[in-house]
């Protein structure tokens, strides 16, 4: 079905592999298209309830962007080509289903903006992440200036996007960009053993959980009137009644997503 893509759905979890090993997995706009695309069946497809996002081959997550495809882009070329990176990074960062990052290895430049749009990152101990737009005269395109910052604070965002830098795993992880570090063959069911976890939550409340959370970066919000209007919200799905009455029950809830 895909062309730069492989997928898998198990346990209501899909997994997303960028499989261009030989290219160290850079994002070209076959691989963009694709995964704009990919994120609609994530959206749509009910027996998903979570996904992964990583890299083929034991070297890269993503390297980077394709370099090649830049040269001789003019002003509004490379504007358009930073909007369609920005439009498919949005829906990862929006969607309403958990995605997760599992950094296998470089995750460089539009790699790493891939792996900030995700929800959380898990990295493997080999994984390295850096934006270094600057050594070819450009900046991130794809939102790493904004996300980067949100994440890590301004001074230490600043001085990677300024300096083209790498930090290895361990550094991530003191930064808080990354969640957990793990030994690589086990990064895939580390990841899998948290969505397994969420996968048993309510949909719905997961769905408004990262509306509201999201709503603290986006200026044009009022985060506490969406979580508030989100709070309300669930008052209305059956999940809501579910879990409650599973609660006074002392029994587990069986949440059905209505």
């Amino acid at each position: 079905m895909y062309q730069t893509l492989l997928t898998s759905l198990e346990n209501q979890i899909f997994t997303i592999t960028i499989n261009r090993p030989d290219k160290l997995n850079a994002i070209n706009k076959a691989v963009m298209t694709e995964l704009g695309i990919v994120m609609d069946e994530v959206y749509n497809n009910a027996g998903i309830k979570s996904a992964i996002i990583t890299g083929a081959g034991p070297k890269s997550f993503v390297a980077g962007a394709d370099i090649s495809e830049f040269r001789g882009l003019s002003v509004e070329e490379g504007t358009a080509l930073a909007k369609a990176g920005l439009d498919v990074f949005f829906k990862i960062e929006n969607s309403p289903k958990p995605v997760v990052a599992a950094v296998n290895g470089f995750a460089l430049g539009g790699g790493c903006e891939l792996a900030l749009a995700c929800h959380f990152r898990i990295a493997a101990e080999n994984a390295k992440f850096g934006q270094p737009e600057v050594n070819l005269g450009l900046i991130p395109g794809y939102g790493g200036t904004q996300r980067l910052v949100q994440l890590i604070g301004k001074g230490r965002a600043i001085e990677l996007l300024i300096s083209g830098s790498m930090i290895d795993a361990n550094t991530a992880l003191q930064y808080g960009l990354v969640n957990y570090v793990v030994p690589a063959e086990e990064l895939l069911n580390k990841a899998k053993s948290i969505l397994s976890v969420v996968n048993s939550k309510a949909p719905l409340a997961i769905a408004k959980c990262i509306e509201a959370a999201n709503a603290v970066y986006d200026e044009t919000k009022n985060g506490y009137e969406v979580e508030m209007n989100g709070f309300g919200k669930c008052f209305g799905t059956e999940d809501m009644k579910e879990g409650t009455a599973a609660f006074l029950e002392k029994r587990k809830a069986g949440f059905s997503g209505k």
